[in-house]
C-alpha cells in the first residue's frame, strides 16, 4: 500500500496512514477508540464524537472486530495509550469487512481449542502467541541455513516423489505417476548420501518428508520438515560436531533475534541456549541409567528400543541435551556403518532433547559390498535400489549425517505441547485439509 506506515513506526507530529485490523472497538461514551493492529504492533485512534463528522465516526467505530481497514490522520503523544501515541483520524477507509461472528478469538481473551485453531489458521495467526512461534520457526530456518554454510555445506534439493523408499514400504504413500506406482519420499537419505560422494562433500536440505506411519500422538506428524546434513570424509563425531553446532546456534539467533517473541510465549525470562559440549553417551550406559532410574515396569536389555518413559526417565536424569551413541547394529538401518573392530556395534547416533529424540545419524556404510549385505539382512532388494547401490562402485568416499526434524526442534525448544503448534497446516491421520 502506497505511503503506509507501520503502527510501530508512528511518531508523533506526523500525519500517516496506517492498515491493519480492527483488534478492538472501546465506546467510552463522548470519545471512543478503535484499537488497529499490523505485524509491527498496535495503535489507538481516538474518536471524540462531538468534535468529528457523524459519518467518519459511525464508520469507526462499526466496523466489526478483525475487519481490515486504513485510517489517515495525525499522531500525538498519549502516555496513557498502549504505545505512548495515538490517531486524530481524518478518514477510515474499511478495506474488507469481517463477520461479526468469529470462529475465535485472535485477541486470546477466550480460549479456543486447537483443532479450531488449526482450522482457522489465518485467524489463529493473528494472535501474538501464534504469530511469535511462526516468526521464530523462520528464525530456526535462517540460522540452520547459516550454521550449515559455515560449516562449508552447500544446500540442496532432492526429489520427493520416488521409485522406492529408503527404508521398505511400510511407512510409504503410494501415488499413481504416469501410470506407474510411485511413493512420496520418507527421506532424502539416500540422495544425500550420493550427492555427498560427488565434488561437493559437505551437503544440507531443508524439505518436506512424508511418513504414513498410524501415529496419533502430541509429537508425530505425516508430513514433517526434515533438516538433513551429509558429509564426505566425516566420521560419526565429526557428524555430531556439526549437529551440535547447527542446534546450538539457532537456539543462540533466536535468544538474539527474537526477543519480543520469547516475551510474547513467557520465556524471555528462562530461555537459554543449550550447555556445551552436549554430553556422548552409549547406548549400552543409557539402558543402564534408564534402569537405574526405577521408572520402567520391566528392565531393558540390550537390543531393545528406548521406549518414550525411557527417553523421559533418562532426559531427566542428564538434564539438557545429549547424544546417545554406539547402537546395536540390529536396530539400525542398513546404511548404517558398523564399528570395524565390533560388527555388532553399530556407529548410529541419536540427539536427545529430555523431552524427545530430536536427530538420527551416523556414518554410512560406504563399502559397496557391505552395502548390498546390509540390504539382504533387512529384507530388502538390492537391485529395486540399483541407481543408489551403483554409484558405490565408482569410489565412494567414508561420509556421515544425520537429520533433525524441524518441528521437533521447534516444539522442544519452544516447549509447546503438541507439534501441530509449530506446523502451519499439519497433516496427520485425521488432517488433510486445509
Amino acid at each position: 500500500m502506497e505511503n503506509r506506515t507501520y503502527t510501530a513506526d508512528a511518531e508523533p507530529g506526523e500525519t500517516v496512514t496506517v492498515a491493519g485490523w480492527v483488534h478492538e472497538v472501546r465506546d467510552l461514551g463522548g470519545i471512543a477508540f478503535l484499537i488497529l493492529r499490523d505485524t509491527t504492533g498496535r495503535i489507538q485512534v481516538k474518536f471524540e464524537k462531538d468534535e468529528m463528522d457523524d459519518e467518519l465516526v459511525e464508520t469507526g467505530l462499526g466496523v466489526a472486530r478483525e475487519s481490515v481497514v486504513s485510517v489517515t490522520g495525525d499522531v500525538e503523544e498519549e502516555p496513557r495509550a498502549p504505545t505512548g501515541v495515538e490517531i486524530t483520524p481524518e478518514t477510515v477507509d474499511v478495506i474488507a469487512p469481517a463477520d461479526t461472528e468469529l470462529p475465535l478469538d485472535p485477541s486470546g481473551k477466550v480460549d479456543a481449542e486447537l483443532s479450531t485453531r488449526l482450522d482457522n489458521r489465518t485467524l489463529d495467526l493473528r494472535g501474538e502467541e501464534s504469530k511469535a512461534i511462526f516468526e521464530i520457526r523462520g528464525e530456526t530456518l535462517r540460522a540452520a541455513r547459516d550454521a550449515f554454510r559455515e560449516a562449508d555445506a552447500t544446500e540442496i534439493n532432492t526429489p520427493k516423489i520416488v521409485a522406492t523408499g529408503t527404508e521398505g514400504g511400510t511407512e510409504l504413500f503410494p501415488i499413481t505417476y504416469f501410470g506407474r506406482e510411485a511413493f512420496m519420499n520418507q527421506s532424502p537419505q539416500l540422495f544425500k548420501q550420493l550427492v555427498a560422494g560427488s565434488g561437493l562433500e559437505r551437503v544440507f536440505e531443508i524439505g518436506p518428508i512424508f511418513r504414513a506411519e498410524e501415529h496419533n500422538t502430541p509429537r508425530h506428524l505425516n508430513e514433517a520438515t526434515s533438516i538433513d546434513f551429509e558429509g564426505a570424509f566425516c566420521d560419526a563425531s565429526e557428524a555430531m560436531d556439526v549437529c551440535e553446532q547447527v542446534v546450538a546456534s539457532v537456539y543462540e539467533s533466536v535468544a538474539e533475534n527474537c526477543e519480543s517473541q520469547l516475551e510474547a510465549l513467557d520465556l524471555a525470562a528462562e530461555f537459554e541456549p543449550p550447555e556445551r559440549p552436549f554430553p556422548r553417551i552409549s547406548y549400552e550406559e543409557a539402558i543402564e541409567r534408564i534402569n537405574a532410574t526405577g521408572e520402567l515396569d520391566e528392565q531393558l536389555v540390550w537390543g531393545d528400543d528406548l521406549p518414550t518413559e525411557g527417553e523421559k526417565a533418562l532426559g531427566a536424569d542428564v538434564g539438557g541435551h545429549y547424544f546417545i551413541t554406539d547402537w546395536p547394529s540390529e536396530i539400525k538401518p542398513f546404511y548404517i556403518k558398523d564399528h570395524d573392530d565390533d560388527p555388532e556395534l553399530s556407529t548410529g547416533f541419536d540427539l536427545m532433547h529430555p523431552r524427545m529424540e530430536l536427530v538420527s545419524g551416523g556414518q554410512r556404510e560406504h563399502r559397496y559390498e557391505q552395502l548390498i549385505e546390509g540390504f539382504q539382512q533387512q529384507g530388502l532388494d538390492p537391485e529395486a535400489f540399483e541407481y543408489y547401490t551403483s554409484m558405490f562402485k565408482y569410489g565412494m568416499p567414508p561420509h556421515a549425517g544425520w537429520a533433525i526434524g524441524g518441528e521437533r526442534l521447534v516444539m522442544t525448544m519452544l516447549e509447546l505441547s503438541n507439534i501441530r503448534e509449530a506446523v502451519l497446516f499439519p497433516r496427520d491421520r485425521q488432517r488433510l485439509s486445509p
